[in-house]
C-alpha cells in the first residue's frame, strides 16, 4: 500500500477539502447514531404510555428505593461478618464490595436524573403521545441534517480524489515526457495509455472510496460503539471478541485481491496494444482479409482478461459473507449475554462484574440498535474493499513508470554550448540498444561545421541510430559524440535540441491546424514567417489551394487527412522555420513526387548553406546536396568520399547505387547522372 500511500499523500495536499470532507462525514456519523439513539425515549417512555416527566420521577423514585435497600443490606452483611469464620468473611467481603458499587452506580444515575429533571419538566410536553411526536420531528429533522451532510460529503470527496488524480496525471506526464526514447519503446504506447486511463481510473476511484466511504462509515461506526459503550462498555467487548480473526482474514484477502488486480491491469494493457495495433495497421488488416484473425486475437485477450476479472468477482463475494458471518457471531454472543442480564436482572457474569447497573429491556434494546448501527457501517466497507485493492495495484503500476529515471539526462553543472565553429565529431563510439547486440561499433567521423555529408547503406546498418545520437535521443554505449569540442553529454538538452532541425521518414504531425503544426518548433514565430517557411517547403500552393481551411485546416489524427507527400512538406517546413544550425533528413524527401523533389531539392540546396546537414537517403537529387557521403555496413563506416571516388572504390556503394536506383540487372550508369 505504500504507493497508494503516496497517492493519498496528494490529495492530503488540499487541506481544507480534507479538513471539510472529516468535518462533513463527522456530522453524518453524530446524526447517524442519534437517530439511533431515538429508540430508547420511544421504548422507554412513551410505549409505556408515560411521558418524559413521569420516566424522570419513576427513574429518581426507583434510584432511591435501590440506594436505600442495598445499604439496609450492606449494615446486614456486616453484621455477619462479625461472627463469621474465616472462609466466609471472604465471600461477604466481596459482596459488600459489589453492592457498594451497585450504590455508587446508583447514587450517580441519581445525580443524572436530579440534573436533567429541571430541564424535562420546563421543555418537555407533560403527556405522551406529544412526547412521541416530538421525538419523531426530531429523528425527521436530524435525518434532514444528516442527508444535507452527505450530499456535502460526497460532492467534497469527489472534488479531492479528482484533484489529486489530475495532479497525479500531470505529474505522470510530465515525467514519462522527459524520459528517453529507448524507454518508450521497451514499454510500448498502449501499456502508457492503460495507465494514464484505466490504471488512474481505478486510482480515481479508491481515493473515492477511501475518503467518501473509509472515511465516513468508521466514524459512523465509532459514534456507534461509543453509545454502545456508554449503555454497558464490558457488553461490547464481549461482542467485539472475534474483530481480530475478522481483521486477519480480511489482510489475507486484501493481499490476494491486490495480486490479482494487478494482473487483471496488465492484461487490459495486453488489449489496449492489440485495439492500438488493429486500428492503426487496419488498412493492412483489411487489404489481406485478416479481421478473422484480428478478432481472434481480440477475443483471446478478452478471454484472458474475464478469468482474471472473474478471479476478482470470486474474492470480491467472500467479503460481504465473511463481515456479515462476523457480524452475526458477535450481535449473538452479546444477545446472549444481554439476554441474560436482563431477565436475571444481574450486574456480574461468571463473577466478572458486566454493568454497573441492571440493564432495562429499553437500554438492551437500544444496545443492539446501536450494534445494528455498526453493522451497516460494515456492510459498506466490505463493498469498497475490492475498490481499495485495485486501486493500491494501480498505484503500483503508475508509480512503478513514475519512478523510474531517464537513461538520457542534464548534466548537474551543464557547459555552455560553443557559441562559433561548432563541427560534429564522432569518436570511437559504439551502441547498443540490447547489451551483447551492438548496432554500431568503432564509428570515427568528423562532419565540419556548415559541411553536408549523406549517410548511405542498407537496412539495419545503423543509419537512423547514428543521426539519432545527435539530439541526444540515446547516448552512446562507448566513446563521445561532441559538438564544438564538447561532448554532447556535458550540455543541456534544451539548448542542444534547439539548435537541431529534424525530418523523418515516418512523419508526424499533431491534430492541430496546419499553422500550428509549421509553428510547432518557434510557438511564438509570426504567421509572415510561417507562410514564408511553407512556400521554401513548396507547401504554400497546395495548403492555399487544395485544403479546405487553408493554414487553419486541421491535420487530424498523425496528419491523417494529408497526403503523405503533404505530410512531409509540412514537416519540412516545420523544420526551416525553426532555423537550426544543425539539420538532419531522414529519408526526408521518399514520399513526394518527382516534381516537388526537384523544387524541395532547390530549396534545400539553399537551406543547408552554412549549417552543418546530415542527410540519410537513397534518392539521387537528394545525395547531390551532399559534400562527403559515408557508406555504412553492419553498423560500421565501410567507407567515405565523394560520389565519384565511392563509384571507383567501394563495392557496396556501386551495388547499392544499382540495386536501388536502376534495379537488378541493369547496368550503371555515369558518375554524372549520379551527381545531378
Amino acid at each position: 500500500m505504500s504507493n497508494f500511500g503516496r497517492a493519498l499523500r496528494l490529495a492530503l495536499r488540499f487541506r481544507v477539502t480534507f479538513a471539510a470532507v472529516v468535518a462533513s462525514a463527522l456530522a453524518v456519523a453524530v446524526f447517524w447514531a442519534a437517530n439511533i439513539g431515538a429508540i430508547y425515549p420511544i421504548v422507554e417512555v412513551v410505549l409505556y404510555g408515560d411521558s418524559l416527566q413521569d420516566w424522570v420521577r419513576k427513574e429518581i423514585d426507583t434510584a432511591s428505593g435501590t440506594v436505600a435497600d442495598l445499604g439496609k443490606e450492606i449494615d446486614a452483611l456486616r453484621g455477619r461478618f462479625i461472627d463469621a469464620p474465616p472462609d466466609e468473611r471472604r465471600r461477604i467481603e466481596g459482596e459488600i464490595a459489589r453492592r457498594e458499587d451497585r450504590v455508587a452506580a446508583e447514587q450517580k444515575a441519581l445525580a443524572t436524573y436530579r440534573w436533567v429533571k429541571p430541564v424535562i419538566d420546563r421543555y418537555m410536553p407533560g403527556y405522551a403521545f406529544p412526547t412521541l411526536v416530538l421525538v419523531l420531528v426530531l429523528f425527521l429533522c436530524g435525518t434532514i441534517i444528516k442527508l444535507l451532510f452527505l450530499i456535502a460529503n460526497n460532492v467534497l470527496v469527489a472534488r479531492l480524489a479528482q484533484r489529486a488524480t489530475l495532479d497525479l496525471r500531470k505529474l505522470f506526464y510530465r515525467r514519462s515526457l522527459r524520459m528517453d526514447l529507448a524507454a518508450f519503446n521497451d514499454d510500448g504506447t498502449a501499456d502508457l495509455m492503460s495507465r494514464f486511463t484505466h490504471d488512474t481510473e481505478h486510482l480515481s476511484s479508491g481515493l473515492v472510496a477511501l475518503f467518501g466511504k473509509m472515511v465516513r462509515e468508521p466514524l459512523k461506526m465509532a459514534t456507534c460503539l461509543i453509545g454502545a459503550a456508554w449503555v454497558c462498555w464490558r457488553l461490547l467487548l464481549v461482542s467485539l471478541l472475534l474483530a481480530p480473526l475478522a481483521a486477519l482474514l480480511v489482510h489475507l484477502l486484501a493481499k490476494t485481491l491486490k495480486r490479482a488486480n494487478r494482473r487483471a491491469m496488465e492484461e487490459m494493457a495486453q488489449i489496449y496494444g492489440t485495439l492500438q495495433e488493429t486500428f492503426r495497421g487496419i488498412k493492412i488488416v483489411k487489404a489481406f482479409c485478416n479481421e478473422p484473425r484480428e478478432r481472434k486475437r481480440f477475443h483471446d485477450r478478452n478471454k484472458h482478461y474475464y478469468k482474471k476479472a472473474m478471479r476478482i468477482a470470486g474474492f470480491d463475494s467472500l467479503t460481504r459473507p465473511l463481515t456479515e458471518l462476523m457480524g452475526i457471531l458477535a450481535i449473538s454472543s452479546a444477545l446472549m449475554v444481554g439476554a441474560y442480564l436482563v431477565l436475571s436482572q444481574e450486574t456480574h457474569l461468571f463473577g466478572v462484574r458486566m454493568c454497573p447497573r441492571p440493564l432495562s429491556v429499553s437500554a438492551l434494546l437500544l444496545f443492539y440498535g446501536l450494534l445494528a448501527g455498526v453493522a451497516d457501517p460494515v456492510r459498506k466497507l466490505s463493498d469498497v474493499f475490492v475498490r481499495i485493492q485495485r486501486a493500491a495495484a494501480a498505484a503500483d503500476r503508475i508509480y512503478s513508470r513514475l519512478d523510474r529515471e531517464p537513461r538520457v539526462r542534464d548534466p548537474e553543472r551543464p557547459v555552455p554550448l560553443p557559441a562559433k565553429r561548432r563541427d560534429l565529431v564522432f569518436e570511437n563510439l559504439d551502441f547498443e540498444y540490447v547489451p551483447g547486440q551492438p548496432v554500431l561499433q568503432n564509428v570515427n567521423l568528423e562532419i565540419p561545421f556548415g559541411r553536408t555529408i549523406a549517410i548511405v547503406g542498407p537496412n539495419g546498418c545503423g543509419k537512423s541510430t547514428l543521426a539519432n545520437l545527435i539530439p541526444r535521443f540515446y547516448d552512446p554505449t562507448r566513446g563521445t559524440v561532441k559538438l564544438g569540442g564538447v561532448p554532447l553529454a556535458d550540455l543541456r538538452m534544451r539548448d542542444l535540441r534547439r539548435e537541431i532541425g529534424l525530418v523523418t521518414q515516418e512523419t508526424l504531425l499533431f491534430d492541430d491546424t496546419i499553422f500550428n503544426n509549421i509553428r510547432y518548433g518557434r510557438r511564438q514565430a509570426p504567421r509572415e514567417e510561417v507562410i514564408e517557411a511553407a512556400r521554401k517547403a513548396q507547401a504554400h500552393e497546395f495548403i492555399t489551394q487544395e485544403l479546405p481551411r487553408g493554414y487553419d485546416t486541421v491535420a487530424g489524427d498523425m496528419g491523417s487527412r494529408l497526403s503523405g507527400g503533404q505530410r512531409q512538406r509540412i514537416a519540412l517546413a516545420r523544420a526551416i522555420l525553426r532555423n537550426p544550425s544543425i539539420i538532419i533528413l531522414d529519408e526526408a524527401t521518399s514520399q513526394v513526387d518527382l516534381e516537388s523533389e526537384q523544387a524541395i531539392q532547390q530549396v534545400l540546396e539553399e537551406f543547408i548553406r552554412d549549417r552543418t546537414a546530415v542527410i540519410i537517403t537513397h534518392r539521387l537529387a537528394v545525395l547531390g546536396l551532399a559534400d562527403r557521403i559515408v557508406v555504412m555496413q553492419s553498423g560500421r563506416i565501410l567507407d567515405i568520399g565523394t560520389h565519384e571516388e565511392l563509384l571507383a572504390r567501394c563495392e557496396l556503394y556501386q551495388r547499392l547505387r544499382q540495386i536501388q536506383f536502376e534495379g537488378p540487372g541493369q547496368p550503371a550508369r555515369g558518375a554524372d547522372s549520379m551527381a545531378a
